[in-house]
């Protein structure tokens, strides 16, 4: 009699194709190229994405030394992952947190409390570990359409770009000259390839900072390692409702899907079972100190993939890893850095990093199939109307899809367009 076989089967997590490098071979492949490609990349995540921590995590009524401890969590734990998944794939394959997800917990900390958020991480945590062990994560991605997904995301982020049009008219001093950097590095590829705009938005509106001598130095500033802030859940119904499943999808539709086309696109393989189950342990190791959860990042793994050779880009990988280790144990410095910072250079940093984003799930959102149902959870997740206690993001992907369902019938039916390479 032949033995049942388990609902859980992890035959099918992908094993890496070579052996993982030894240290002879990471200084063979070492270069300054895959050096630079992995600074910039660590750089560029600790500017804007921070930023809209800090922004939600301000917003949100958390303390100073929550927000460090998020930031730990967000560097120091996927950097780990980081190191470990490109020395065993060699691969780069860069793991930080999911940012819309970061603006979703921003809506709903309005009317949650942070331990019924950290609940919601946990619950996620286990989904996404579900879904990565039975192998169900493609067709679970399936099941909520990519335009209606989009609309509700740029619902979200649409506060960001409305933030950077508010800090231009009410301090032009410091948001005008850095979206005027940043619009000329934007328009010149040369000037591009050497800096990217973003950072040298930041360095711009820094030095204007301090230029005006906006900078707060009331609190002194010296290098401090973190302790962690232990966060104990709360189980909440309604932060399961409103923010299980639209993180999970945050981390396995929006950024994974965005970072397996980015590696996908340059020649690389990502293993994508293996990664699922990656951000799900990232996600419940996370959440122990407050952090949001794993996935894996588009724009970064952009970079570290941006040039070189293909069999090499894994060390840009390292390179990152290592160097958001660093940043992650130093959380605290860098936390009370940036809050001293003027807002308006944080809303400024913030609305130019997410514009491409912004522009990107509009362009999904609308450009064909299920448009109608798109518009519908944009307009709801806009409204930012709760209801049951529940958060306006996850109405609008309900009464998006319901729309599409009552209205757009054939779109169900139809082949979805081949996916291109995205932007950013």
């Amino acid at each position: 009699m032949r033995p049942r076989a388990s609902p859980i089967m992890l035959s099918h997590i992908e094993r890496p194709v070579e052996r993982p490098p030894g240290l002879r071979q990471i200084v063979s492949d070492f270069g300054l190229l895959y050096l630079s490609n992995g600074f910039i990349g660590w750089l560029f995540a600790i500017t804007a994405p921070v930023a809209i921590i800090l922004a939600v995590g301000s917003n949100g009524g958390l303390s100073e030394n929550e927000i460090a401890s998020w930031i730990f969590a967000a560097f120091f734990i996927n950097g780990l992952i980081t190191i470990l998944f490109c020395w065993l794939y060699r691969q780069p394959l860069a793991f930080f947190w999911t940012i819309p997800g970061t603006v979703l917990v921003g809506q709903s900390l309005t009317h949650l409390t942070f331990p019924q958020v950290v609940g919601a991480y946990y619950a996620t945590s286990a989904l996404m570990l579900m879904l990565g062990a039975t192998g169900w994560v493609k067709r679970a991605m399936l099941l909520a359409p990519m335009p209606i997904v989009m609309g509700m995301v740029a619902g979200v982020f649409l506060r960001f770009g409305l933030d950077l049009v508010r800090a231009l008219f009410a301090d032009i001093a410091i948001a005008g000259p850095m979206a005027a950097v940043w619009l000329l590095l934007s328009s010149l590829p040369v000037l591009n390839r050497r800096c990217p705009p973003i950072i040298g938005a930041l360095v711009v509106g820094a030095v204007a900072t301090f230029a005006l001598g906006r900078f707060d130095s009331s609190a002194p500033l010296h290098l401090e390692l973190i302790k962690p802030v232990l966060q104990m859940p709360a189980w909440s119904t309604a932060a399961m409702i409103e923010l299980v499943v639209p993180l999970a999808i945050t981390v396995l539709v929006v950024q994974n899907g965005q970072g397996f086309a980015v590696l996908k696109a340059t020649g690389h393989n990502p293993p994508i079972d293996a990664v699922t189950i990656a951000c799900g342990i990232g996600a419940g190791v996370s959440a122990v100190v407050g952090g949001i959860s794993t996935c894996l990042t588009g724009p970064t793994n952009a970079i570290l993939v941006s040039s070189g050779e293909r069999k090499r880009h894994y060390i840009a990988g390292l390179v990152v890893g290592c160097l958001a280790l660093a940043f992650g144990l130093l959380a605290p410095t860098f936390t009370k850095l940036l809050l001293a910072a003027p807002k308006s250079l944080v809303m400024t940093l913030a609305g130019l990093a997410m514009l491409r984003i912004l522009q990107a799930a509009f362009v999904t959102a609308f450009r064909e199939r299920f448009s109608l149902g798109a518009l519908v959870a944009f307009l709801v997740t806009v409204a930012d109307m709760p209801l049951l206690n529940i958060g306006a993001a996850f109405w609008g992907l309900v009464s998006g899809f319901a729309i599409s369902w009552l209205l757009e019938r054939e779109d169900f039916m139809a082949e979805p367009p081949k996916a291109g390479r995205p932007s950013g």
